[in-house]
């Protein structure tokens, strides 16, 4: 019996694989080799938990895993296969219980952000930015991501004197940005104790205070607010809580910016594998579950797509990590670099299929009736 489903998984994996040009054993870059015929079977019974696990154990491999991904999800195999258990027990699971609650806000930041300060300073540019970059006059990441923090800062018209907020401020890039170039006095907080180190040390010359500390905690009121690929790991759950943070501490003429990777369909929960080994209790909203939390609190003021670009950030970071994992592989595993190649790369193939989104919303409050021009270059204001 065991060796008669192991036949059929494959023979269903293959003409499923097929219908995304994918051969399997074949000769192109985005074919996949397998090692471990037992691959089938895990798939078929695991889902996307057994197609990443069994990547990280070395059962199968590609050579250009972020174009194997990108023709999968462009041709929605993922809705083709016949059950996924792992999604549905993690969907399950999420509707029933608040895995985003106050008491796990710090889960995420000891398993993914605490990893180590040297693995990001080797893969991220040299303002350690770890958010979708912005492409569209740069041709490098180092451009890509000042070019975004500066566009941030524009959407945000932030001037010399504001008290400005961010939450979830990584390593402070966004902090030193705004401080350096707008002269605003700043507060960032933070749920990675290694980010806070870090960050600390970086902001130490400029009008800047960072905070460990969930969202759900913050006092006070600022002129700007920005969430930068923090909103991620809020759960929907929590969405009407998060923005009545927001409602309350931002002052009555201020704006908001949101920076998040988004979803083309409503979930409760992100990916099994994702959520098993990179982003705990991480979910990516979608727009009905956006506007639903933001209705009758906010006027929102503009709504960017910068799904496309995050490709390319991706793409960068990977190739950053492969270039500097001879220094790294001293104290990281090679199961991590699968694990990570992974998931840098299996990302951006999702974006490049544009299975997921990036959206940069800016919001003001109700009471806010100053008019409001979109930014999208550094030369170019659209009314």
């Amino acid at each position: 019996m065991k060796n008669i489903f192991k036949k059929s998984a494959e023979q269903y994996l293959r003409k499923l694989l097929l219908q995304a040009d994918v051969i399997i054993n074949g000769d192109r870059s985005w074919d996949i080799q397998i090692k471990n015929r037992n691959f089938f079977s895990r798939v078929m019974l695991q889902g996307s938990l057994g197609l990443g696990e069994s990547f990280v154990d070395g059962w199968w491999d590609c050579h250009s895993l972020d174009q194997f991904f990108f023709k999968i999800l462009h041709k929605r195999l993922h809705r083709k296969m016949i059950v996924d258990l792992s999604a549905i027990f993690n969907d399950l699971k999420a509707r029933l219980f608040n895995f985003q609650n106050r008491r796990r806000a710090f889960k995420v930041g000891e398993h993914h952000y605490d990893a180590g300060n040297d693995l990001f300073q080797k893969m991220l540019d040299e303002n350690m930015v770890y958010s979708c970059g912005y492409w569209k006059n740069a041709d490098n990441l180092d451009q890509a991501q000042y070019d975004k923090l500066d566009l941030i800062c524009r959407k945000l018209k932030l001037t010399r004197g504001m008290r400005f907020l961010d939450i979830g401020c990584g390593w402070g890039s966004l902090l030193i940005h705004a401080a350096r170039h707008y002269g605003v006095e700043a507060v960032g907080i933070t749920v990675s104790k290694e980010q806070l180190k870090l960050a600390q040390q970086r902001c130490s010359d400029f009008p800047v205070d960072i905070k460990l500390k969930d969202y759900r905690e913050i006092t006070g009121q600022f002129d700007a607010i920005a969430s930068v690929g923090m909103f991620e790991h809020v759960g929907y759950k929590n969405y009407t809580a998060f923005f009545k943070v927001i409602e309350r501490c931002l002052k009555q003429n201020g704006l908001f910016l949101l920076q998040t990777m988004a979803s083309n369909r409503a979930h409760h929960t992100c990916d099994p594998w994702f959520d098993k080994y990179i982003f705990p209790n991480g979910m990516l909203p979608s727009i009905s579950q956006m506007s639903s939390a933001v209705e009758d609190k906010f006027v929102m003021e503009d709504w960017h797509n910068l799904g496309v670009d995050y490709d390319k950030t991706l793409m960068a970071w990977y190739r950053n990590f492969e270039a500097g994992w001879s220094s790294l592989k001293r104290r990281y595993s090679n199961r991590f670099f699968r694990m990570w190649k992974y998931y840098l790369l299996s990302l951006a193939g999702a974006f490049r299929a544009r299975h997921l989104q990036v959206w940069q919303i800016v919001l003001a409050p109700n009471e806010n009736a100053a008019e409001y021009k979109s930014i999208r270059c550094p030369e170019c204001i659209l009314v």
